[in-house]
């Protein structure tokens, strides 16, 4: 019975130990008459539940990272102000220090940029319309000059000065007149009565180029004549033309009457050529240098002007200058050179 229940257990794959087990079992069982156990011929299969796989993995859209909130607010402080210097600066540090947030950081300042742009181009074409409509006897920008001067050459004293300048800029055009005075009298001798005007208009042709006009009358019988007039036109060049500083010369031919005191008057053709130099050094610091020369087969005229002006309050500053005059063939009984320097108010309006 045995050997007959360790054949049937092989034959139906149960492992040989299994059997050993069992054999005291079914021995016991049959002395005993319990009833045989019978095992399945096959184990279960096993079984494993799991989720459907689902075909594609999905994407979740999520926002990209944004800027942080500290930067952020440095960034529209310094966007709120003009100062496009600034703004690159603070631009510059924020895109060293946030390397992952460069695009954001420029699209920011791109925008900014733009801004800046409309606004100064809706400032200019608002600018434009207001000169277009306005008369001739508006956008005039003055000042007037009073103080006290000392004089060597034909003269060598202290004296007076006064001077007023008028100025007016359209688009195309722009107009100037100023007049100068110089006296100074000496126990009810006139020993110094200078006198000078003058017009000049420009109109514009491009960026650099402009063309000129230039009428002026001077009155200086100290230097020998009653009166002397000079006319001229040509052609002129901005060098420089920034917020700061400005330069422009000039070149043309001129013609010059002359009156003298003791002598016959003559007319005389001659080429002007001239420099105008303002350089704004700081809000409250000007620097100035204006030169010209009348050159001649008689004569020549060579005069330079340098000027320097520091604001004092609203409308008011203080000038101190130094004047040049040099005649190559003056008067007889008059010296070649006269220098002025001058001290005086300037009052802008």
């Amino acid at each position: 019975m045995t050997c007959r229940l360790l054949r049937m257990m092989a034959v139906r794959g149960l492992p040989a130990g299994l059997a050993l087990v069992l054999l005291p079992a079914s021995a016991q069982a049959q002395d005993e008459a319990a009833p045989l156990i019978v095992l399945p011929a096959e184990p279960p299969p096993l079984v494993l539940e799991l989720a459907p796989y689902p075909r594609y993995v999905p994407f979740i859209k999520v926002e990209k990272p944004r800027l942080a909130r500290q930067v952020r607010a440095m960034l529209d402080a310094a966007m709120q102000t003009e100062d496009s210097a600034a703004v690159a600066a603070v631009v510059r540090f924020a895109q060293a220090t946030q390397p992952y947030d460069k695009d954001e950081i420029r699209d920011l300042h791109r925008a900014y940029l733009d801004r800046r742009a409309r606004e100064a181009a809706a400032k200019t074409e608002a600018e434009l319309a207001r000169i277009r409509a306005s008369g001739v006897l508006e956008l005039w920008k003055g000042q007037v000059e009073l103080g006290a001067f000392r004089s060597t050459g034909n003269t060598d004293n202290f004296g007076f000065t006064a001077a007023f300048n008028f100025n007016r800029k359209g688009i195309e055009w722009e107009h100037t007149v100023q007049a100068r005075a110089d006296y100074q009298e000496d126990r009810g001798t006139v020993t110094r009565e200078q006198f000078s005007a003058g017009y000049q208009p420009r109109y514009t042709l491009n960026e650099g180029f402009f063309t000129y006009g230039r009428v002026q009358y001077e009155r200086d019988r100290i230097q020998g004549f009653e009166d002397r007039y000079s006319l001229s036109g040509g052609l002129g060049y901005r060098v420089l033309n920034g917020r700061r500083t400005t330069l422009a010369v000039e070149l043309g031919p001129a013609v010059r009457r002359i009156n003298y005191v003791d002598q016959q008057n003559q007319t005389t053709w001659s080429m002007l050529t001239s420099l105008d130099f303002d350089w704004r050094i700081n809000p409250q610091l000007k620097l100035m240098q204006d030169a010209s020369a009348y050159v001649g087969s008689d004569n020549s005229t060579f005069t330079s002007l340098t000027a320097l002006e520091s604001g004092l309050v609203k409308g008011l500053r203080a000038k101190l200058s130094y004047a040049i005059e040099h005649e190559t063939s003056p008067p007889a009984g008059s010296l070649k050179t006269d220098t002025i320097s001058r001290f005086s108010l300037v009052y802008g309006f």
